[in-house]
This record gives C-alpha cells, structure tokens and sequence, in this order.
C-alpha cells in the first residue's frame, strides 16, 4: 500500500545529493565581482529579517525567493542566454549552475541538467497534491525552483529555474 511515509521515503532516495559534475574548486568558476564564492560571506544571510530582504530584492524576487513563488513561463530574457558563464542566486550571488549545463527544456524556465556541487538544498514539495522535488540556494536558502527526472544525459535531470531567482554573469573575455 502506497502510503505518504513511502512515498517521502522513496523521494529521499533522489534528493539525497546534488551531482558532482562540476565542484565549488573547479577553475571554470571564475573570479569576479558579481560571485561570491564558497568561503567569501561578509552576510549572514540566515539572520536577513524580512525587511532586509525586501530592501535587497525586487518585489517579484522577494515573492519568489523569500515566499516560494514562480513566474510566468517565458518571461525570463536568461531563457534566451547562451553565452559562456555562470548563473549565480539572485539572492547572495552564491554560483549555481555553470552555462554548460545549460538547455532548451521547452518549458519556458531557464533549465540546467545539473547544478555544480553542494550548491543547493532540495525537499519535498507538496502544494500540488503530489509530490515533487524543490530546490533552494545553500546559503541564502532561496527559493530556485524543482528538479525533475526528465531531463537530459548525461544526468536525466531538469532543474527548472525561475530566471527572476538568478543573476548571469558572463565569462570575461580572454586575452
């Protein structure tokens, strides 16, 4: 009999850890003012009140980071991003996910086959009556999105990204 306890015991097989393809010392997370790397906090972002946060976010951000919420399918420009680079919380500026897992899912959200290593949270989500995977920045705890097991190889995972929860900053130009 399916039960809700099998049911969270089961999806905590999946959550269980982000996959490592790329880790925080890989030489592609690049130096640069708009990242801030593991290690490099001057904010305790657990201690942020909610004014705090407000003053630091958009009001559409503040919605989707601090409260859960979504956007509009299609309405972020990073859908559109394809240069080389990183994908950084809009919250805390704590990196994400690397331009090279980067893909066009169809959903209208930027989406990524893999986030780079310990970067983010996952539980369950149960808001629609079944459950699903959420996903949160391991620092500042804010609100990404959910991961689902459709994606692409090399992982087959799709972690669905609200655009207005990230910041992307560009490789610098070499040379």
């Amino acid at each position: 009999m399916l039960t809700r306890r099998s049911v969270f015991a089961g999806l905590g097989l999946i959550t269980a850890a982000a996959p490592a393809w790329a880790r925080r010392d890989d030489p592609d997370l690049f130096e640069h003012p708009d990242i801030t790397p593991w290690g490099a906090e001057t904010i305790d972002y657990a201690a942020l009140t909610e004014a705090q946060w407000r003053e630091r976010l958009t009001p559409d951000q503040f919605r989707i980071l601090r409260r859960e919420g979504t956007e509009r399918p299609g309405s972020s420009p990073l859908n559109r991003e394809t240069r080389d680079g990183i994908y950084v919380c809009a919250g805390c500026a704590l990196p994400l996910f690397s331009s090279a897992a980067k893909y066009e899912s169809g959903t209208g959200w930027p989406s990524f086959w893999a986030p780079i290593e310990g970067a983010l949270n996952t539980k369950i989500d149960w808001r629609l009556w079944t459950p699903r995977t959420e996903y949160h920045c391991a620092r500042c705890g804010g609100h990404q999105g959910h991961v689902f097991e459709d994606g692409p190889r090399p992982t087959g995972q799709r972690w669905c990204n609200n655009g207005l929860a990230l910041n992307f900053v560009p490789r610098p130009a070499q040379g």
